[in-house]
């Protein structure tokens, strides 16, 4: 059957992109009672995986999500995050327990919900253009008014008008971009990540993902193991954005060789692609549109994981897109206000996340092995909340201190 032949000349929303950021807006949006269109240009919802595929119990818990048990793979109760040296800093305790996800059930799950709220969720589609109205105020300003998308579906073309379009494409939203509004990432705050699901391979402790630091085999950024069973996992890296005179697949598969516990793997899937990791956006509202998710650098900015940030979004503006929509104001005035509640409700804190991410780059990996013997797991799960930043840089210095008097008496045979 056609399904296609069913779309509608008008809704009240598109949203293009049906990850998490799209989905839950088009769920939220179809809540509200608004006539609601999901797009999808790939033609397998969830496909091909793009991350790691972790999320925290606490931020299920905040977003009062209870995951099905056909969307996760394995539960997870802490990490193990290692120094250049190879010291070894355990994080286990309250509110570091999560999920590996089966992500491609899980993006497909949060479609399913969004269309059983009402929304229809079409794949295949892709949005070639945007229907712009532009006018020219008293003092010669172009206003620019999205009223909404030129898209193929399932090999016909449409123009369907809404009174909200949501950008959920992506890093690097081509949407954004269409509609005149900054989309381009500073190059430094985008990471390049490569990441193998191996099988057959010696996993230490399928309960605890493993993180590697150091300049060496990681520049500005880390190698990561998420257990899926006792014996598969993503293994993957982030490099930064910055060219280190080898992509993130060499770096990784450099690595990779020195792993006695990978040895005998194989590879059954490949993933690789951009992640965000700053440049937190202040303004992502225009006439009649709004970005949400990766297009607009919803991501938590140590280690780079959006979907938890991107549900977050996802429902905040629908929020918002309910609020406008009923009040037939849809001006960028009016869905201002999705700025000021992101900020106000995840915003200021991904901003001290970023501070933290910031002060961590800077680091040497001397400087690093000196933190990994100060640092607790549990002070590491603070900062990668964004908390206790001063005592990092407190224990820092005292840590420093201490060794340089060391030094001095050794020197001076004391």
């Amino acid at each position: 059957m056609a399904l296609h032949k069913f779309i509608k000349s008008e809704y009240d929303v598109v949203v293009v992109g049906a990850g998490p950021a799209g989905s839950t807006t088009a769920e939220r949006c179809a809540e509200y009672g608004l006539s609601t269109l999901l797009l999808e240009k790939r033609q397998e919802i969830g496909a091909p995986v793009r991350c790691g595929e972790g999320v925290s119990q606490k931020n299920m818990d905040e977003l009062g999500m209870k995951l099905p048990n056909h969307v996760w793979r394995q539960r997870i109760l802490g990490a193990y995050v290692y120094a250049p040296n190879g010291k070894e800093i355990k994080i286990r305790g309250e509110n570091t327990d999560g999920y590996i996800l089966e992500r491609k059930a899980f993006d497909k799950w949060l479609a399913e919900n969004a269309a059983k709220k009402g929304a229809m969720v079409m794949t295949k589609a892709t949005v070639n253009d945007l229907i712009l109205d532009k006018v020219t105020d008293a003092g010669g300003k172009e206003i620019v008014t999205v009223k909404g998308v030129k898209a193929n579906i399932g090999g016909d073309n449409f123009e369907i008008r809404s009174k909200v379009v949501v950008a959920a494409d992506g890093v690097e939203s081509m949407i954004l971009r269409m509609a005149g509004i900054r989309s381009q990432k500073k190059l430094h705050l985008v990471d390049s990540a490569f990441q193998y699901l191996m099988t057959n391979i010696k996993n230490r402790d399928p309960e605890m993902i493993e993180i590697w630091l150091g300049e060496k085999i990681t520049p500005r950024g880390y190698i990561w193991n998420f257990p899926k069973g006792q014996e598969s996992g993503n293994v993957g890296i982030g490099v930064g954005g910055i060219w280190y005179g080898k992509t993130a697949k060499e770096f990784l598969d450099e690595w990779a060789h020195t792993q006695d516990w990978l040895k005998d793997g194989t590879v059954i899937e490949t993933v690789c692609g951009l992640v965000p990791v700053g440049g937190l956006w202040k303004d992502m509202t225009g006439n009649g549109i709004l970005g949400v998710g990766d297009a607009v650098n919803m991501v938590n900015p140590i280690h780079g994981g959006g979907i938890a940030e991107s549900i977050f979004g996802g429902r905040i503006a629908g929020d918002i897109i309910g609020w406008a929509v009923k009040k037939d104001d849809v001006s960028k005035e009016s869905l201002n206000v999705y700025n000021q509640r992101w900020e106000a409700e995840r915003g200021q804190k991904l901003r001290e996340i970023e501070r933290v991410r910031e002060m961590f780059e800077k680091l040497s990996d001397e400087e690093m092995n000196i933190l990994a013997e100060v640092l607790s797991g549990e002070d590491l799960a603070d900062l990668a909340r964004g908390k206790n930043v001063v005592k990092l840089a407190t224990l820092y210095t005292k840590f420093q201190a201490k060794r340089a008097a060391s030094k001095i008496k050794s020197a001076v045979g004391v």
